[in-house]
């Protein structure tokens, strides 16, 4: 099974980039795959790809470089594991907010003894190696995401779970939880507390800190300490480019771009 080289980035202390896909179409995935990002993440929560896109759309990736993820719609075993065995080498699993919620999501990616997976990895063992059972509790990336003030709460419990490579901030849902406007950033100092403590509790737990972001603020989340920042998605960036465009056709300001708020 070939190495998962988000994990071996985390491992050495790294940052890694992605890119983040809401469009459900295999040519879309492919070019951003070639694009240079160290991971790319289907989004099927609040995205519009369903399982036969997010199937074609990691075959479609495959081989182009980046460590494919998926986010799944909700912390259910069925959906995760049938993202894995299509080969998915990650899964971002959405509101974790307690012990038993992560203990559900690392038992959904793992195989027994660490966890209960069903064995059954049909593309997975065809795309990433005919010894990925093998491998697989090692190489896949499980990431639960922290995207309330109740997880905040109890980050110490739940990055204490055994099997957890990363979390993944949701700062949109965080701001809500803590009163504010969702976006990807707020000066709100409790709500800019909570990351800091997602950082700082991550590195002493030996875990790789994520947060999805944009262009524009990935660099302060590379220097507070962000292992795993989501800078561009396919939809933004589509939309942002093709206003540029019109803009500079008509000699124009160009209009607001869409913010990321996920």
């Amino acid at each position: 099974m070939q190495e998962n080289r988000l994990k071996a980035k985390w491992r050495a202390g790294e940052a890694a980039y992605g890119a983040w896909l809401a469009i459900p179409n295999a040519i879309t995935a492919e070019a951003v795959a070639r694009s240079g990002f160290d991971y790319v993440c289907i989004d099927m929560q609040h995205g519009m790809a369903d399982y036969a896109d997010a199937v074609t759309m990691l075959s479609a990736m495959s081989g182009k470089g980046p460590t494919l993820i998926v986010r799944v719609p909700w912390n259910e075993p069925g959906i995760i594991g049938r993202m894995l065995d299509a080969g998915a080498e990650g899964i971002v699993i959405p509101m974790v907010n307690s012990v038993e919620e992560a203990r559900a999501a690392v038992a959904a990616c793992r195989y027994a003894p660490h966890g209960a997976r069903s064995f059954g990895p049909i593309r997975a063992g065809l795309a990433l190696g005919a010894d990925y059972y093998a491998n697989a509790n090692r190489e896949v990336a499980c990431i639960p995401m922290i995207e309330t003030r109740d997880a905040i709460g109890r980050l110490d419990e739940i990055l204490d779970v055994e099997g957890i490579d990363a979390v993944y901030v949701g700062p949109a849902d965080l701001a809500i939880t803590y009163g504010v406007e969702p976006g990807v950033d707020n000066p709100d100092p409790d709500y800019q507390a909570a990351l800091a403590k997602v950082v700082s509790t991550c590195k002493a737990k030996g875990v790789a800190p994520g947060i999805h972001s944009s262009a524009q603020v990935t660099p302060t989340r590379i220097a507070q300490g962000f292992q795993m920042v989501t800078a561009s998605s396919d939809f933004g960036a589509m939309s942002a480019a093709v206003r540029r465009e019109l803009s500079v056709a008509k000699d124009t300001p160009a209009p607001e771009g869409t913010r990321s708020l996920y």
